[in-house]
């Protein structure tokens, strides 16, 4: 019932939402002689606030329309190359001059834990330049009527697989966060199957690939919590009249609440600060602030069989790095990984993932040549850091794509490139 009085007050306050708005388009209009008033600003600012701190935010477009290449300006265009029921496969096509040597083919696989893909849009626009970039469209659960069936972490590792099928030989796939699991049991199940679609490098980034290793309160929660717990408090059905009805879901506003609750202080802060540019009409300030909330409000729910499953095997058992997670009637064994380069980034700061529980896939991954392999922590930022912001591009992009230069098939056995810089300081 949870679920359904959420949508209750959110229905509830459609008319308190419409009355601020019109406040606020009064009070900030050129021709109201208040709007260029401190008195007139400050009504139209809390009228914004209300707002925007009540309303549902949707799903946010990439608006990635264009990316340099070679020094020179090209267009992109964002298209859907394979469809399946929880997930859409996106592919960033650049308008390149006919015969022009073709880039890696790099699948992104954003993480299904909350927030849309496009969270991932900072990643996606630095690796654009240099990569054909492909990247995981995950669908909102709510979104999905529960004819289409169950999807699970299983499903999760199966759609992995079928996507680098799609994509065809030498793919590159880069995992950010919690895919980081799935991903690294996809190619363990690919490489023991003698796949010859099995990605030619993997990069994963702040992933819980072993939550025992400086375990944050994310991890501490689940231990002590218990999956019963999980079970009989955090999951519940879809309201009507969502497409989703009845299907049983982890609500995208509980992940939220959760991870504003971990930062409440800044949260608070910046919404104060938010007023304050308003009110002094510095609107740059206020557009920072806008862009990054609509991004970060914007949530989406996980199917109950996925989130359970997910917290079950990684957090609470930790089967993986115990070396008894199956997929399906198959052991996973990261062992059996001998050709795909092996890339682990963590952020020095990550209070998600703590440092080294990524850095444990080396540890699983016994039989990648040294020459393969390679970690990286980058200093002074936290989790959202590791894969968006100015030292991801500056830093982190620039190794990304030097390893996967270096580790392509058809690379291996030329000399290894220097280092390439992303075009953003």
């Amino acid at each position: 019932m949870f679920y359904q009085f959420y949508e209750m007050n959110h229905a509830a306050l459609q008319p308190a939402r419409a009355y601020a708005d019109a406040v606020k388009l009064f009070c900030s209009n050129p021709l109201n002689p208040l709007s260029s008033t401190p008195w007139g600003r400050s009504i139209a600012a809390a009228a914004e606030l209300f707002e925007r701190t009540t309303r549902r935010y949707g799903k946010p477009a990439f608006g990635l329309p264009q990316t340099t290449v070679d020094g020179n300006l090209v267009a992109v265009e964002e298209k859907v190359v394979w469809s399946r029921p929880f997930c859409n496969l996106l592919h960033f096509g650049r308008d390149l001059p006919a015969g022009r040597r073709p880039d890696p083919k790099l699948l992104i696989v954003a993480p299904m834990s909350g927030h849309y893909a496009t969270l991932l849009r900072g990643t996606v626009e630095a690796m654009l330049p240099h990569a054909e970039v492909y990247i995981t469209d995950w669908t909102d659960a709510r979104m999905v009527p529960v004819s289409e069936g169950k999807f699970d972490l299983d499903d999760y590792v199966d759609y992995v697989i079928d996507m680098l099928h799609a994509l065809g030989p030498d793919t590159h796939v880069v995992a950010v966060c919690q895919p980081s699991v799935p991903v690294l049991a996809a190619v363990a199940v690919m490489e023991a199957r003698g796949d010859r679609f099995a990605p030619s490098s993997m990069t994963l980034m702040g992933g819980p690939i072993d939550t025992r290793r400086n375990p944050t309160a994310v991890n501490l929660l689940a231990e002590e919590k218990g999956i019963d717990w999980f079970r009989d408090h955090v999951i519940m059905q879809v309201p009507w009249p969502a497409p989703g009805f009845s299907r049983d879901v982890y609500p995208g506003f509980l992940q939220l609440s959760g991870f504003m609750g971990m930062n409440l202080d800044r949260h608070l802060i910046a919404h104060k600060d938010f007023f304050m540019h308003l009110v002094k009409n510095d609107g740059d300030g206020a557009d920072k602030h806008r862009d990054f909330y609509d991004e970060y409000l914007a949530v989406m729910d996980l199917t109950a069989e996925f989130y359970l499953q997910t917290v079950d095997t990684v957090f609470v058992r930790h089967l993986l790095p115990k070396g008894q997670m199956r997929h399906r009637d198959m052991l996973v064994d990261p062992g059996v990984i001998r050709n795909v380069a092996l890339l682990t980034v963590e952020g020095e700061k990550d209070d998600i993932s703590g440092l080294g529980q990524t850095e444990a896939a080396h540890d699983l991954c016994v039989s990648i040549p040294q020459s393969m392999r390679q970690h990286y922590v980058q200093p002074s930022v936290g989790h959202y850091g590791v894969f968006n912001g100015s030292r991801f591009r500056a830093e982190i992009a620039p190794r990304i794509v030097d390893f996967i230069a270096r580790h392509g098939r058809q690379s291996r056995a030329r000399p290894q490139p220097r280092l390439v810089r992303t075009s953003k300081a």
